[in-house]
């Protein structure tokens, strides 16, 4: 437990960006089925992962998962990261869960590593900074526990989403059993995955599975638009403060009240030397807008 949290409180280390940074079109960010943007001007700070599988819906396959792989891996100590989206570049579609196909082929043995990579994939999603799924469209079986991984989730009304597995003689196996009953309480994520019922994103907000709903625009990015404008109320805020508090919640809530309580002890603590504290402090007494730069 100790180990755990002293690896969650590590500062984020500069690193080298990655390849495909910018929101210019290349070929071969193009031809990949992970493709990352960093946000500039007032966005900066906003990273985006589109998932962009049309063949297949955005479909876990191999390469799929390979490529969101990389690009976390990339991504997780970068401090120029503060919020990260994911979104779809597939209209109508978020990510439709498990590519079946794929697995079809498959031996028992070779189904247990590939399972084993998408549990280690949503771990990686956890991710230091702010995470946000904007689900505009269908979002089923593993493709609603990768939303699930996220820290907030924002759905078009329109959009269907549920752990369908036990309506294909499966359960779910990426982290849905232990994250939905978090999310929603034991009896109601019991309910879900049981019957297997698909939910729209209006249904989803009324149970506490998503955030926010919107209605759906023309474009078919509603959510996205609505994730966005939630990263950019939390770009202003002090980085290292949010990363903090996002290690006392998420590892607080995993154990009883008083060693919660000494969790968030133990990340105050780390924050009381950071510039940004000093900032904060400075910015409340002259009367201005604080300046936090991550340090």
């Amino acid at each position: 437990m100790l180990r755990a949290l002293t690896s969650a409180l590590r500062l984020p280390r500069p690193r080298r960006p990655l390849e495909a940074r910018g929101c210019a079109a290349n070929l071969a960010a193009a031809n990949r089925e992970i493709q990352v943007c960093a946000l500039a001007g007032p966005d900066q700070g906003i990273t985006e992962i589109l998932m962009n599988r049309p063949s297949a819906r955005n479909a876990l396959g191999n390469v799929f998962v390979s490529e969101l792989l990389e690009a976390l891996a990339q991504l997780r100590e970068d401090r120029q990261v503060r919020v990260l989206i994911f979104r779809s570049g597939v209209k109508g579609v978020f990510c439709a869960g498990a590519d079946l196909k794929e697995r079809e082929q498959m031996s028992e043995a070779e189904v247990g590593v590939f399972v084993q990579r998408l549990r280690g994939l949503m771990n990686e999603i956890a991710f230091p900074a702010p995470t946000i799924a904007a689900m505009d469209g269908f979002a089923l079986g593993g493709g609603l526990e990768l939303a699930l991984a996220c820290d907030l989730r924002v759905a078009a009304s329109s959009a269907v989403m549920g752990l369908i597995e036990t309506t294909r003689g499966l359960l779910p196996g990426a982290g849905g059993t232990q994250r939905l009953p978090r999310c929603l309480g034991v009896a109601l994520a019991k309910e879900l995955i049981f019957t297997g019922r698909r939910l729209s994103g209006a249904q989803a907000q009324a149970l506490g599975l998503v955030n926010h709903a919107v209605a759906q625009n023309e474009e078919g990015n509603a959510a996205y638009h609505r994730a966005r404008a939630l990263a950019q109320e939390i770009l202003p805020q002090a980085p290292t403060a949010v990363r903090l508090g996002k290690v006392a919640i998420d590892r607080g809530t995993e154990v009883d009240i008083a060693s919660g309580m000494a969790i968030e002890g133990i990340c105050y603590a780390q924050n009381i030397p950071t510039r940004d504290r000093l900032e904060g402090m400075a910015a409340f007494r002259e009367k201005r807008p604080p300046r936090f730069v991550g340090e």
